[in-house]
């Protein structure tokens, strides 16, 4: 093996030399599979089965919850008396008082339901909110 001018032998010459035995190249595919593994869960935006589930049931949850509450709006402003209704609705203070006037305006009832929904009256109280 050559060396350089300090003596040492440089990494390509050390790398030529190298005779792994089948242990270590073992090892070496263990110590990767377990280095993708990490960067993947850890920066590589990687979940497991259970994870994905909760992440797509939480996305269907908002979805609906936004869906119901633009239904919500649409009943609200589809009611005769709806700019009355909304002076209201605006003086009330107490948010559990809001919910019972939404709640018993009917407007969170969702087709195909007989009761009003709660993420409906939520999303339809933020909505009368602003």
């Amino acid at each position: 093996m050559a060396t350089n001018t300090t003596g040492k032998p440089s990494i390509m010459q050390l790398w030529d030399g190298l005779q792994p035995s089948k242990a270590m190249l073992v090892w070496a595919c263990v110590g990767s599979v377990i280095a993708t593994m990490v960067v993947g869960f850890t920066w590589g935006g990687w979940v497991t089965g259970g994870t994905s589930q909760k992440m797509a049931m939480s996305a269907g949850d908002d979805a609906r919850a936004e869906l119901a509450s633009v239904i919500c709006m649409e009943n609200f402003n589809a009611a005769p008396d709806s700019s009355a209704k909304l002076v209201e609705f605006k003086a009330l203070t107490d948010s559990y008082k809001k919910r019972q006037f939404v709640e018993a305006g009917g407007w969170a009832v969702m087709p195909g339901q007989t009761s009003a929904d709660r993420n409906a009256i939520n999303g339809c109280i933020t909505a009368l909110d602003t």
